[in-house]
């Protein structure tokens, strides 16, 4: 297909490590992304990391060594992660890169002069966690309701960015375009949000904060947060707000398809992300998807309680050589925008059903099957298509459906749904007993229309699972790599396709034996 896809990741703050939590939106992400890059032509996958503020500056003073040094550690604390997770990102922008700060200058200079960016002096109530000024409705108990702690009261001379001035262009914006934020649901928040909206500091003066980019004319204040961490989307493809003709790179991919984030950054990205593109006079994202948090045995993680787990934790508690099965559970936890929760016991479960009982042994038995009657060959009188092709067929499309609304979890039940008709046919037709009693054509057509399903599996398991899916496709020697578009158009062929030796369980049950003693 000739469309484009740019998805993106919000940029992780690095004045720690990463925790499922952010495991959660990376591998979401980076499902949604390899669904999209097998029918879409061009495609573009952005994370990174966030990297100035007050919080990098507070965390490097107390351990004694410089900001740039801390940001250093920690990012590639993120990379290995993602790395681990087989996070498939195209580009990882830094925003203390000397490419974004340039650009941010610009784009700060630039709505200066057009008169969106002005200079107040402003007392307020100031959470350093959610990096904003709070209004005293804002706040539960007189604490910020995210953190749980009492903003501070800062007073100073800032930059303001006139967020009022666009604010009926958003309030349109989001009644007319009901997709835009994802799960619509979420929208009415915004709504609520907008009613009260004030314009924003954009902009802290060099004495309270000097972790951060200047101010090109002046040299008192640095560019705090919000210009400078959401213009990471464009500033990585590129864009200059001194050039009337943008790179090619931009041109091709902005506006971004879908910027994916956590719900508790909704309200910065739809709302002072959106009026500042309107301000350079750029095109909007299409969607921006808001997606809930992961609880971990149904409790908020914390560090106080000791329940903040990384992925590294749990690949290497159940031995996992691949990240395969929790990618498939982590981004099947929840509904589109939904919290989900993590639980080893839900874990194991889940992934034994579905990954090794479901999955997993349809494919080895049949196999096995194959190998026992016919050597391991599909012959040409097996190539008959039945119902259960057509079913394979429809999956395609209802998998398509639900990552057009990114509902990815959903889309996982539409496969497993495939796998339990494949499951109930192959016990209904028994080809074991029709291949004792000498009916060997009808065995050999049940075996293959099972393979046939198992080949439409492998593709449309793929984004959650690249390394058993690939494993599936070369035990039935086909091409992973195959867009949707073409998935019913090829079959597999008749002859020879595996061996005994070459039938490997494409993923062993969590508590099984041989599992537990593979390391």
């Amino acid at each position: 297909m000739n469309e484009n896809f740019y998805i993106t990741t919000a940029i992780d703050y690095v004045n720690g490590k990463a925790h499922i939590g952010h495991a959660f939106e990376k591998i979401l992400t980076d499902v949604i992304y390899r669904h999209f890059k097998q029918r879409f032509d061009k495609t573009m996958f952005l994370t990174g990391t966030d990297e100035h503020g007050i919080k990098i500056q507070k965390t490097a003073k107390s351990l004694n060594i410089l900001p740039i040094e801390l940001c250093n550690q920690n990012v590639e604390s993120f990379k290995n992660s993602w790395k681990l997770l087989d996070i498939n990102y195209d580009k990882f922008i830094r925003t203390t890169s000397d490419e974004h700060k340039k650009i941010v200058q610009k784009i700060f200079e630039k709505l200066l002069k057009q008169g969106d960016i002005y200079k107040h002096s402003y007392k307020g109530l100031y959470c350093s966690g959610c990096e904003c000024f709070l209004n005293e409705k804002d706040l539960e108990n007189g604490l910020c309701p995210t953190h749980l702690k009492k903003p501070e009261i800062v007073e100073e001379e800032n930059y303001f960015f006139k967020l009022t001035k666009y604010k009926d262009a958003i309030i349109n914006h989001i009644k007319n375009n009901p997709s835009f934020i994802i799960p619509s649901f979420r929208a009415n928040e915004v709504l609520n949000q907008l009613e009260n909206i004030e314009d924003i500091s954009v902009s802290r003066s060099i004495n309270n904060v000097n972790w951060g980019i200047p101010v090109l004319s002046d040299s008192s204040q640095i560019i705090y947060v919000w210009i400078d961490a959401l213009s990471n989307y464009i500033t990585a493809l590129g864009y200059d707000p001194d050039k009337e003709e943008q790179n090619e790179t931009f041109k091709t991919f902005w506006p971004a398809t879908c910027q994916v984030i956590g719900k508790d950054i909704l309200k910065f990205h739809s709302i002072y992300w959106i009026a500042l593109l309107m301000a350079l006079n750029l095109p909007l994202p299409k969607h921006i998807l808001a997606h809930g948090w992961i609880t971990i045995d149904e409790t908020k993680m914390s560090k106080s309680l000791g329940n903040v787990l990384s992925p590294e934790n749990i690949l290497n508690s159940f031995k996992l050589e691949t990240p395969d099965a929790f990618r498939y559970y982590i981004s099947s936890c929840a509904n589109c925008g939904k919290d989900g929760n993590y639980s080893d016991i839900d874990f194991k479960e889940k992934v034994n059903a579905d990954l090794a009982n479901n999955m997993g042994n349809l494919l080895n038995r049949s196999l096995n099957i194959l190998i026992k009657y016919f050597d391991g060959e599909i012959k040409d009188e097996f190539i008959v298509e039945n119902e259960i092709i057509k079913i394979a067929k429809n999956t395609i499309n209802k998998v398509i459906e639900n990552f057009d609304k990114f509902q990815v979890a959903e889309a996982t039940f539409e496969i497993m749904t495939l796998l339990n008709v494949a499951n109930k046919y192959i016990n209904d037709q028994a080809p074991w007993s029709l291949a004792k009693n000498g009916n060997l054509k009808e065995a050999g057509i049940v075996l293959y229309n099972v393979l046939e399903v198992m080949r439409y599996v492998s593709v449309l398991i793929y984004p959650y699972c690249p390394n058993i899916a690939s494993n599936i496709a070369k035990q039935l020697k086909t091409n992973i790599n195959i867009k949707l578009c073409d998935l019913g158009k090829n079959n597999l062929k008749a002859g020879k396709i595996i061996t005994k030796e070459e039938i490997i369980p494409v993923f062993l049950r969590l508590d099984s034996e041989f599992a537990q003693n593979k390391k």
